[in-house]
């Protein structure tokens, strides 16, 4: 029976708000940058971000040893709605962008040439809107955190070259969202909301 994994989670842990706390070191072999600049999730997001990458390459089966860099940046909704307009030519914020390092034909080359001693896998960014995570949590009546979790895995998967376009696809992406956050403790981000 697999083991499961609960993220502490930051808003409750009044310890969270210190600014330069020492990443535990799941992932020793990341370059994990993150950017907040708009703190309603919290200012201290390294650890929960670092079990979350961890949970989703276990799950993906890529080895922790691949990876290179991942840049992670909380904003607000004014820079979010400019990147959405100016990458998606949608004139108004969204709640999660995720832009690849690696266009997904080249994935699996990239991530075998690491396993095997070549370059890190470069996996891109993700930008979190955080006034759309809190308003859509609260519409959805979800701990922020939990659907800030959701928002990063989805954006991990993206970066791992998955996508939505096709029910299908969906489908497939979905059930990948549902059984990761199952793993750390977090509900079914599809379930139907209750109140």
């Amino acid at each position: 029976m697999p083991t499961q994994t609960t993220i502490q989670d930051p808003l409750d842990d009044p310890a969270s708000s210190i600014i330069g706390r020492a990443p535990q070191g799941v992932l020793p072999g990341l370059d994990l940058d993150i950017d907040i600049d708009d703190t309603l999730l919290g200012d201290d997001l390294f650890d929960l971000i670092e079990a979350l990458v961890s949970a989703l390459l276990k799950h993906e089966d890529v080895s922790e040893a691949t990876m290179g860099e991942l840049y992670v940046r909380i904003v607000s909704n004014d820079e979010m709605q400019a990147l959405n307009r100016d990458h998606r030519g949608k004139d108004k914020p969204t709640n999660v962008l995720s832009f690849q390092a690696i266009e997904t034909d080249l994935l699996p080359q990239a991530i075998e040439s690491a396993a095997n001693g070549g370059p890190p896998l470069m996996l891109g960014d993700i930008i979190v809107a955080a006034p759309v995570v809190i308003d859509e949590a609260s519409a959805q009546n979800k701990h922020p955190v939990h659907h800030f979790s959701h928002l990063i895995i989805h954006g991990l998967l993206h970066l791992l070259g998955h996508d939505h376009m096709e029910d299908e696809e969906a489908e497939f992406m979905e059930a990948k969202e549902r059984a990761v956050l199952a793993g750390l403790g977090i509900d079914d981000p599809y379930a139907a909301i209750t109140d």
